[in-house]
């Protein structure tokens, strides 16, 4: 939790990027496992978080742009919740924490909505992912649950993701907590990746890191030895000798910003020459994409940038042919690189995807192209300072993707699928830094990750 007046300043800037009306923020609940009394450890809605700080179910924060004023609701401590949880603060105090000085009980919010509505006055909210949230704004403003996402406030969307996007001072620290974490995450765990071992001892060690320095992983980490499957949390096969192995994953500081890397690492301590040769251009790809970032840049340049090295570079290798441009134009490239560069982070790992990529990572000037690969890029529009990215290229050989490809003839002009065909067994690389935009470039976060060649088998090497 920062300072109250952080979280004050926020919601003032809020409300001057509102119309008018009730923003309403409502925070997350204890989600059960199996029963009631066994949940699952509690995260709560990043805006929620953004905006009024408290880390604790069942309340609710509301902005009042046209009286000026905040409120939180939410339930008094009881006896009952001290015999089980210890003391607690009141809710009076703990709206005191965030510079919030009005407190009223949970149960008054349907009043007070009910007379905002009657007044005539508009009732913003985010668009919710839980569906008990969906059930709670249903009751609040009278909507079939069906029906509430058409009623969610563009102009509330806009305004949070204008505030969320610029990280703050404070904001960085929190990340840089993050990566410091993840720094020992891939530090314990590279040094692990010995043939004979399971991917759950790695992961393991991993969690294992983050529960001892007091949290969690951001996200379910991705460490596999079939890194050709992009989101794979599988963590049961044996680690074999000359296997890539692809980690992707980050720890969330305790006020619950991410971090978010990824190393590919060979089993055993040693790339092979093949290995050697695709690494080197994810690396080139990673390096000089990270290098051209500065406000200004469109992310969807930096992103060709990257898909044209990778293009290029798998050209030299016989891979593709004819000009590399004009294969990134066409999306032949897709094949190898089928995602986009990368995605804001913050208080989310791909943040605020939740309100809507669109809303996120395009605006008036840049919309989404519908093209194979490039249709997956989640932040497409101009840098600004303080905005925090993943940059995050690969390339990747996926069977169903490549047999698919070559029945339908697509794109013979820039892909060799026989001498592709050689590379069916090879799996997939990814690298993958988070990079905050300066006033004049850029700054990679946290401790360097070993990611070149001969820091990479330095690491790994067996012992």
């Amino acid at each position: 939790m920062f300072n109250p007046e952080i979280y004050q300043q926020r919601r003032q800037k809020l409300k001057e990027l509102l119309p008018g009306g009730v923003a309403i923020f409502l925070g997350n609940e204890e989600s059960p496992m199996n029963y009631p009394a066994n949940p699952y450890p509690f995260r709560q809605d990043s805006s929620f978080l953004y905006f009024f700080g408290l880390d604790t179910p069942s309340l609710v924060g509301l902005v009042d742009v046209d009286e000026g004023q905040d409120i939180i609701f939410g339930h008094e401590v009881s006896v009952e919740d001290i015999i089980w949880m210890g003391d607690l603060p009141s809710l009076k105090e703990r709206g005191q924490s965030v510079g919030v000085n009005t407190t009223r009980p949970l149960a008054e919010l349907p009043t007070f909505i009910g007379k905002a509505i009657k007044a005539g006055r508009k009732i913003h909210f985010l668009p919710p992912y839980r569906a008990e949230t969906t059930q709670k704004i249903s009751e609040l403003l009278g909507i079939q649950p069906s029906f509430v996402k058409q009623y969610v406030s563009a102009e509330l969307i806009r305004a949070v993701v204008a505030l969320r996007s610029v990280k703050g001072p404070e904001e960085i620290a929190e990340m840089e907590k993050a990566h410091e974490i993840t720094y020992r995450m891939y530090q314990a765990a590279m040094a692990l990746a010995r043939p004979g071992r399971y991917e759950r001892e790695l992961a393991g060690q991993m969690e294992g890191i983050c529960a001892e320095a007091g949290c969690l992983p951001a996200f379910p980490i991705i460490l596999t030895i079939n890194g050709q499957i992009l989101h794979n949390h599988y963590h049961g096969n044996q680690l074999i000798e000359n296997r890539l192995l692809v980690m992707d994953a980050g720890a969330e500081s305790p006020a619950h910003y991410a971090a978010d890397i990824t190393r590919t690492v060979p089993v055993g301590g040693k790339f092979t020459e093949r290995q050697k040769e695709i690494y080197s251009i994810v690396l080139q790809a990673q390096e000089e994409a990270i290098a051209a970032m500065r406000p200004g840049i469109y992310f969807r340049d930096v992103h060709f940038r990257a898909a044209r090295i990778i293009a290029e570079g798998l050209k030299s290798l016989g891979l593709m042919k004819g000009s590399p441009e004009e294969a990134v134009q066409a999306g032949a490239h897709a094949l190898f690189f089928p995602h986009g560069l990368g995605h804001m982070i913050g208080l989310d790992v791909h943040d605020m995807e939740g309100l809507g990529e669109d809303f996120v990572g395009y605006d008036e000037t840049v919309k989404r192209s519908d093209q194979f690969g490039l249709a997956y890029l989640r932040m497409a529009k101009k840098l600004e300072p303080n905005y925090v990215l993943t940059v995050e290229p690969g390339i990747y050989f996926i069977p169903a993707l490549i047999e698919q490809w070559e029945k339908e003839r697509k794109h013979q002009d820039f892909i060799d699928y026989d001498r592709v065909k050689e590379y069916l067994d090879f799996g997939g690389i990814r690298i993958e830094d988070d990079v905050l935009v300066t006033e004049s470039g850029h700054r990679v976060l946290g401790k360097s990750i070993p990611k070149k060649i001969e820091e990479v088998e330095a690491v790994t090497a067996t012992k």
